[in-house]
């Protein structure tokens, strides 16, 4: 069968309006667990500094009745941290002729652009935090501010290969040595975990990346899937650990390094920022419309001890 003969096709015609749906999709992910899940706290300077304490040690000294030599015991002073805040930023131009532009999925061009732009931020700071190995850095004319990461703090509570290293010490100004990879395995976890937990900490939550989440998941208790006939669901995945000192959640990061499982009590770690994410507009030079989003903000380590990592993992 055949077009009729002179029948108006969409092949012929030159008015059709064209279909272009009004919704924009993206699958890019814009999760951060750990730019999300601390606390969130004001800076006044580029270095920002913090106070830990620690006990003295416990004794089972016993006493004489009526003892009049009493003196003071041995005084625990406090020790005082710092790190330096660093600046992220994104920036988006637009032309003045597309903003004159009716484009769809959105109303104005500039104001989506800058809202991609604060999601791409946000992601920027979850990559600098967990998935960067890095020193403070005080900075100067020519080098950019850096603040320590996550994995230059950790210091007490490891899991490491024999042939990796610590910082040197848990103030943020040294870095880990990468070691030879290995499998992530659960005596690993429940190493840190212990140590953790005699050194006063109550780790929450461990980070990992893809390879090592499905890793975890083959731990006791679930190393083959359970199938619930009730809901006819297949349940292989691990999201909490029930551990000998106490529930820690199993997170999923995109963002943080895939050869390292941080195990952290979340709420000994803080977000500091002397600038919070503001858009602010930049000179106009020509027929374009010009801003960036700028972030200005320092890790807090508020203690070490309360977390943990095992470093050093395969993953593939």
């Amino acid at each position: 069968m055949t077009l009729a003969t002179n029948a108006m096709s969409t092949f012929i015609a030159k008015g059709n309006r064209e279909d272009l749906d009004d919704e924009i999709y993206r699958i890019d992910p814009t999760d951060t667990p750990f730019v999300s899940g601390v606390d969130k706290i004001n800076a006044s300077h580029t270095l920002h500094e913090w106070q830990t304490q620690a006990l003295g040690a416990a004794s089972a000294t016993v006493r004489l009745e009526g003892d009049e030599s009493i003196t003071g015991d041995l005084l625990t002073v406090t020790t005082r941290l710092t790190n330096d805040v660093h600046i992220q930023r994104r920036a988006a131009a637009v032309s003045g002729t597309q903003e004159a532009m009716n484009p769809a999925g959105r109303s104005n061009e500039f104001s989506y652009q800058m809202m991609l732009k604060g999601l791409e931020l946000r992601r920027d700071m979850e990559l600098a935090l967990v998935g960067t190995n890095s020193a403070k850095v005080a900075g100067n004319s020519l080098t950019a501010r850096q603040t320590a990461t996550v994995e230059s703090w950790i210091l007490t509570n490891v899991d490491k290969a024999s042939d990796g290293g610590n910082p040197a010490a848990a103030d943020g100004t040294g870095t880990r040595t990468d070691g030879t990879q290995r499998a992530f395995l659960e005596s690993q976890l429940k190493t840190v975990l212990a140590s953790a937990w005699t050194n006063g900490g109550k780790p929450d939550t461990i980070l990992v990346g893809s390879f090592n989440k499905q890793a975890f998941s083959t731990f006791t208790g679930r190393s083959t899937p359970m199938e619930e006939a009730a809901s006819k669901k297949i349940v292989a995945a691990v999201t909490t650990y029930e551990s000998d000192f106490g529930t820690v959640k199993v997170v999923a990061d995109r963002f943080s390094r895939s050869r390292n499982a941080l195990v952290l009590q979340m709420d000994l770690w803080a977000i500091a920022y002397l600038r919070n994410m503001k858009q602010i507009p930049l000179a106009k030079t020509g027929d374009r419309d010009l801003a960036a989003i700028i972030v200005e903000y320092g890790l807090e380590a508020r203690n070490e001890k309360g977390s943990g990592i095992v470093a050093d993992l395969t993953v593939s």
